[in-house]
């Protein structure tokens, strides 16, 4: 294990004096808060040198932190490095001198590991364990990003690879991340090293996966309910699929200013927002598919619970089967719109009497529904009708039937904010019509759905 002596009082002085002129030099040249006034070639030219400096400075802090790793290994005890300074770990030690996380540490000092030198049982040194990786880093020509994916890469079939090749690969994957590749580029590239170097790892990681996928419910946070999903490749790639039809940026509806296209933005949900919402899609449209398993002979159905009192008055909460946190009410009448309603009455905990389900639409009628509305009625929006909800244009309190000439293909999003978004749904001989919100269409049009809107041109 590399041990050295001490630095003199000499050289820490002379680090520090080194390190104090370079951030003088750097506030002398270009202040952080100055960038702004830059032009654009001045600010690519300051980016990329920035770039090459903070990977220099990358280097420094993986091998100070690998440092610190091989100087405070568990066999020593109370004399390791981390413990002589007060922390429980290398990672506590390392985290605690600039200020950073536990895991940003650890992230270092596992870098540092592999690129710096370490001691041997006989005290002398011997290589970085990457020394192409090691080169590159310290030079400041390969970043930290693609150096970890390189590094976590190789080493997965570093026991299962011939030594030669192993070396090839390693050289290989730095020279096109020094080259241009970027660290995703590299995390591609190393994936088919990878394969080359062990063909016959991909059935062991698969047989691994297989052992690890998951789907957990984590509990709840903000109104939230968290889960985590490990999901093997090929699930991934279904999900993937089949919320890309409906989250792509070319679903956004287009509107035009006479005769000059241009896009309009309508919806201002994230990306992550609207796969959750297209999620939400393939949920329902899942529950009701004939093949999904039944639950006492019917499709699994959602059961929310709450007070008819509390319904009418559109107050309170309601209360949903398995899920701890309150449902709003708006959610509540969301549900019972595209479900239905099922009166119990009950006194002091005893069932008094159970009336037959109300306003529910049928199989029939929903498919009829879809095939009418194909998707979703608010214009640019892609779910396909399957997937939707069936809204009451006319509401059920209102007079209005659970028939397809007051049925609406409606998904899980735009239901959920029918009476916040500024759309209008209106069914017009026999066939829903839309109106856009008035900042979109001043003049209140309706229009049938499956027509592009047009924005009014203003005059000059």
């Amino acid at each position: 294990m590399n041990t050295p002596d001490a630095p003199t009082a000499g050289t820490t002085a002379t680090l520090s004096d080194a390190f104090d002129a370079l951030a003088a030099a750097l506030d002398g040249v270009l202040p952080a808060g100055e960038v702004h006034g830059l032009s654009d070639k001045d600010l690519l030219t300051a980016t990329r040198a920035v770039e090459v400096l903070g990977r220099r400075v990358d280097a420094l802090r993986a091998h100070c932190a690998g440092e610190i790793l091989e100087r405070s290994p568990n066999g020593l005890g109370a004399e390791r490095l981390s413990a002589r300074n007060g922390c429980r770990t290398p990672a506590e030690l390392t985290a605690r001198l600039p200020g950073v996380t536990e895991a940003t540490a650890a992230r270092r000092a596992a870098l540092g590991q592999a690129v710096t030198v370490r001691g041997s049982l006989t005290g002398g040194l011997l290589p970085p364990k990457f020394p192409t990786v090691a080169a590159a880093v310290s030079a400041g020509d390969l970043g930290e990003d693609a150096a970890r994916i390189i590094i976590s890469t190789l080493s997965s079939v570093e026991l299962r690879a011939d030594p030669a090749d192993w070396a090839t690969a390693e050289a290989e994957l730095v020279a096109s991340a020094v080259g241009g590749f970027t660290a995703d580029q590299t995390r591609v590239q190393a994936t088919v090293w990878k394969i080359a170097l062990d063909p016959d790892g991909v059935e062991t990681d698969a047989e691994e996966a297989m052992r690890h996928r998951t789907l957990t419910r984590l509990g709840t946070r903000g109104g939230l309910v968290r889960y985590r999903m490990e999901l093997m490749p090929e699930i991934s790639g279904k999900l993937e699929q089949a919320l890309a039809a409906v989250v792509s940026p070319k679903s956004k509806p287009v509107f035009l200013d006479g005769d000059h296209p241009s896009e309009g933005e309508l919806d201002d949900r994230s990306s992550p927002q609207r796969r959750h919402d297209a999620f939400a899609s393939l949920i329902d449209a899942a529950a009701r598919s004939a093949q999904v398993a039944s639950m006492g002979g019917a499709a699994p159905t959602v059961l929310v619970t709450v007070d008819q009192h509390d319904l009418v008055e559109g107050r309170g909460a309601g209360w949903m089967d398995g899920v701890e946190e309150p449902i709003p009410m708006a959610s509540v009448t969301q549900f019972a719109c595209a479900g239905g309603i099922q009166k119990l009455l009950m006194r002091e905990g005893r069932i008094l009497s159970l009336w037959a389900p109300e306003r529910c639409f049928t199989a029939q009628q929903r498919r009829a529904i879809a095939a009418r509305d194909k998707t979703c009625v608010i214009p640019g929006c892609r779910i396909p009708a399957g997937w939707c909800e069936y809204h009451h244009v006319i509401e059920h309190s209102r007079g209005g039937p659970t028939d397809t000439g007051n049925g609406a293909a409606v998904c899980w999003y735009h239901h959920q904010s029918i009476d916040t978004g500024g759309w209008a749904i209106r069914m017009h001989n026999g066939k829903p019509q839309v109106r856009a919100p008035g900042w979109i269409d001043p003049g209140g049009t309706w229009h049938d759905t499956g027509e592009e809107f047009r924005r009014p041109k203003l005059r000059e």
